[in-house]
C-alpha cells in the first residue's frame, strides 16, 4: 500500500510538472495535466494516505472532548512542576 501511494504521489507530480513544461504550446493540455495531477494528489493519494495511517487508532483520542481537555491540563501542570523542580536545582 505505501509504494502505491508513493507510485500515485509521483505520477501527479509527473503531471503537474509536465503540464507547467508544455504549457506555451498547448495550452488546454497542459490545463488537464495540471488538474489531474492536483486531483491524483489530493482526491486519491491523500485519502488513501490517511486511511492506511489512522488504522487501528481511536477517532476518541484525537477528539477535543472535556475528558481530552481535563487530561492535557493535567500534563501541562505536571510538565510545569517538572521544570519548576529543575530549575531549582
Amino acid at each position: 500500500m505505501k509504494y502505491i501511494i508513493v507510485l500515485i504521489v509521483f505520477a501527479a507530480f509527473g503531471c503537474i510538472g509536465y503540464g507547467f513544461s508544455i504549457k506555451e504550446t498547448a495550452e488546454l493540455l497542459s490545463n488537464r495535466f495540471i488538474g489531474s495531477g492536483v486531483v491524483l494528489l489530493f482526491l486519491v493519494a491523500m485519502p488513501l494516505f490517511l486511511i492506511k495511517e489512522s488504522k487501528g487508532k481511536k477517532m476518541k483520542d484525537y477528539m477535543l472532548n472535556e475528558e481530552n481537555i481535563l487530561k492535557m491540563n493535567k500534563r501541562e501542570k505536571e510538565k510545569s512542576k517538572r521544570q519548576g523542580l529543575k530549575s531549582k536545582k
